[in-house]
């Protein structure tokens, strides 16, 4: 604890004309202050707290924007006075007299933390060192929680579909701090989302680029993240970034990188994979590929064989390949029953029950459920 003594003249007087009985009087004074931070910046909004010593009476004041504190009607006595802020101990005081007249105590941390480096022998290089240290994680407390709050604003918004404040929001944070993957993934994000909401062709195409730009620029960093300081969850992060990459590529068009994306998530991500191909298979469909989605969906199945939508989707795909003969009957390309009646094997009340049923029954094939119950489809009109 450190002991600082401010010695005040007390001027007495004395009287002629009049005596006060001191039972009835009590000496209040006046204090105030000024509280800086290491880097001399004002401490906003800290408590002070004086504790009177001798008969245990407290006073908490509290900083303004300019890091000053006042009070009147202290009570005269010695003082421990404490510094706090968000509950910690910032700095302390013992031993420190109040009387009649204003007494000034200013807390600077920087002053402060020479002092007791003097005391603990450290000398002045390792105090710089030291410094130097807490002045960057200071700094970085401040930057993350800035960060953070614009991060909780751009969620809110996206998840509101208000994509534009979003984009806005985390465009600042990227300037404020480039170095964040986090920041980039979710700018990408909010331009995919945005892009989806244009009706001008041009700025659909330019948000959709705008988001493949920033998921690249997500995967850049934590690559280097993963280089340096790997952690257990970056490839699981990475491969969502590589996955919301593909789908961004493939609404700008670029199908192959598309396709490369996916491909790398799911190396990434094993675990993720059967999601990455379905995800793959979807955009093949959506640009008229169907073999080449199908072997996505094939992929995503191998990855989990109980990705009924795999299945669901194969099938749709493969009854758009179906012929007719010259009677007019329909001839299902091979795998299309089995696609369709292994989902409702799967889900057999699922969103696509009705759909493969109907397929099933287009094709004049047998329907299945888990239940093992078979009915024939009724033949076509």
């Amino acid at each position: 604890m450190k002991q600082r003594l401010l010695m005040v003249m007390l001027v007495v007087a004395t009287l002629t004309t009049l005596c006060i009985p001191p039972a009835f009087a009590q000496a209040t004074g006046t204090v105030k202050g000024v509280c800086k931070n290491l880097d001399g910046t004002p401490i906003v909004g800290a408590n002070v707290e004086w504790n009177n010593t001798d008969n245990g009476r407290k006073y908490n004041l509290k900083t303004n924007k300019k890091g000053e504190y006042f009070s009147l009607g202290i009570e005269s006595g010695k003082y421990k006075v404490t510094l706090t802020q968000d509950g910690k101990q910032l700095d302390q005081v013992s031993g420190f007299p109040v009387g009649a007249d204003e007494a000034v105590l200013d807390f600077d941390l920087k002053k402060s933390q020479v002092e007791a480096a003097q005391q603990k022998g450290i000398n002045p290089e390792q105090l710089k060192q030291m410094q130097e240290q807490q002045a960057k994680a200071a700094k970085e407390t401040n930057v993350v929680k800035a960060l953070n709050e614009k991060l909780a604003i751009a969620n809110q918004a996206i998840q509101g579909g208000d994509f534009e404040t979003a984009v806005t929001t985390l465009t600042e944070a990227t300037q404020m701090d480039a170095t964040r993957d986090l920041l980039w993934a979710r700018l990408g994000d909010a331009n995919l989302g945005a892009g989806g909401k244009q009706t001008d062709a041009a700025e659909k195409t330019k948000r959709y680029t705008d988001a493949v730009t920033d998921y690249q620029k997500a995967i850049e960093l934590k690559k280097q993240v993963m280089a340096t300081a790997p952690k257990p969850d970056d490839a699981k992060n990475i491969a969502a970034y590589y996955n919301n990459l593909g789908q961004a590529e493939a609404r700008s068009g670029k199908l192959d990188d598309s396709v490369k994306s996916y491909d790398q998530a799911a190396a990434l991500n094993p675990a993720g994979a059967a999601q990455y191909y379905y995800n793959q298979g979807a955009v093949l469909t959506n640009s008229g590929k169907v073999d080449e989605a199908n072997a996505a969906f094939d992929k995503s199945i191998a990855a989990d064989p109980n990705k009924a939508e795999a299945y669901y989707q194969k099938g749709v795909n493969l009854i758009n390949k179906a012929t007719t003969d010259k009677t007019g009957k329909v001839i299902p390309a091979p795998g299309t029953a089995e696609a369709l009646n292994k989902y409702l094997e799967l889900q057999p009340t699922g969103p696509f029950a009705d759909g493969a049923k109907g397929m099933l029954q287009y094709i004049g094939s047998s329907i299945e459920t888990s239940y093992g119950a078979k009915k024939k489809a009724p033949p076509k009109k």
